[in-house]
């Protein structure tokens, strides 16, 4: 048991969990503030990998990740466009940006499948690295990141633009009534979610040290699971709350993984599977929890009932 809640397999989940929960905000603006599915992530996520990847052997790590950010939000803006534009379905939109851009993503990487940053300068191994080491490095970098990106949403979504795409989730056809341009806010927000993914992407590749042209695969149901454990968990009381609690989810859920895999329940290549079953049983939670209200209140009626 001791082994199984090991400092270094706690720190590593947290780590990870921080970075992933970047993604987390942008699959909870589109899917909770937007009300979309949007399938760009798996395609964006790789795309700042990518990005990150290559500009960090150029020696400039910290522009790969404004790059990332820019170029995550170009796809997402494709998506948007694919939607409102053309009249592409939201789900068919996103499944064709990502398997453009599976193409876009070798480009960048010079048709090479795998790069390597072991020995290239990186946010991870520059001035702070020698000043704090590895463990505080890797924990700090992602933290302040993560502090910043969920700092900016926050200003952001209480500005005009901002309340804008708040009240298109809700009720588009009143913001549309309202005169207001509703295809362009779309367009916004899928930028912004998929800038959000894409800079996941580019933390994540300095992290590890290498980019992989196929690590994005299924990248939204982990983006997906952590929003909803996040919910389950904490509630989403309010927009800030919701921003907190998918970074909070995506902790729970690497620590959710490193602790089954540890067990040994599922081999290592299962990690998808264990992904699906997580968001699986985080989807049943509201609704077993409904099912428990209502007997709840049957037998109450019926107690009542018979009180009578």
């Amino acid at each position: 048991m001791a082994s199984l809640f090991s400092p270094t397999l706690m720190l590593g989940s947290l780590q990870l969990g921080l970075i992933y929960g970047l993604l987390a905000l942008g699959v909870f603006i589109s899917f909770r503030i937007l009300n979309i599915p949007d399938l760009t992530a798996d395609g964006s996520f790789t795309l700042g990998l990518a990005v990150s990847a290559v500009c960090s052997v150029a020696g400039h790590p910290l522009l790969g990740l404004v790059l990332a950010v820019l170029a995550g939000c170009l796809a997402g803006a494709v998506t948007g466009f694919l939607q409102t534009k053309v009249g592409v379905h939201p789900i068919l939109s996103g499944i064709l940006t990502m398997s453009g851009l599976y193409s876009i993503n070798l480009f960048v990487m010079n048709a090479s499948s795998n790069i390597s940053l072991i020995t290239a300068k990186t946010l991870f191994n520059g001035a702070l690295f020698r000043l704090l080491g590895k463990d505080a490095t890797s924990t700090l970098v992602p933290a302040l990141i993560v502090a910043l990106a969920v700092g900016l949403l926050f200003w952001f979504f209480k500005t005009h633009l901002g309340l804008c795409i708040r009240a298109t989730g809700d009720n588009e056809a009143m913001v549309r009534a309202s005169s207001i341009n509703v295809d362009g806010i779309k367009m916004l927000a899928l930028a912004l979610s998929n800038g959000c993914v894409a800079l996941s992407g580019a933390v994540l590749a300095q992290y590890q040290g290498y980019a992989d042209i196929n690590t994005g695969i299924g990248i939204v149901v982990v983006g997906l699971a952590s929003v909803i454990i996040g919910e389950v968990l904490f509630g989403r009381r309010s927009l800030s709350f919701g921003l907190f609690s998918a970074v909070l989810g995506a902790i729970v859920y690497r620590f959710i993984i490193a602790i089954v895999l540890k067990i040994g329940i599922f081999p290592a290549f299962a990690l998808k599977l264990v992904s699906s079953i997580v968001v699986a049983l985080a989807l049943s939670v509201p609704a077993v929890k409904h099912a428990i209200r209502l007997r709840r209140r049957k037998k109450q009626g019926r107690k009542e009932a018979a009180s009578c």
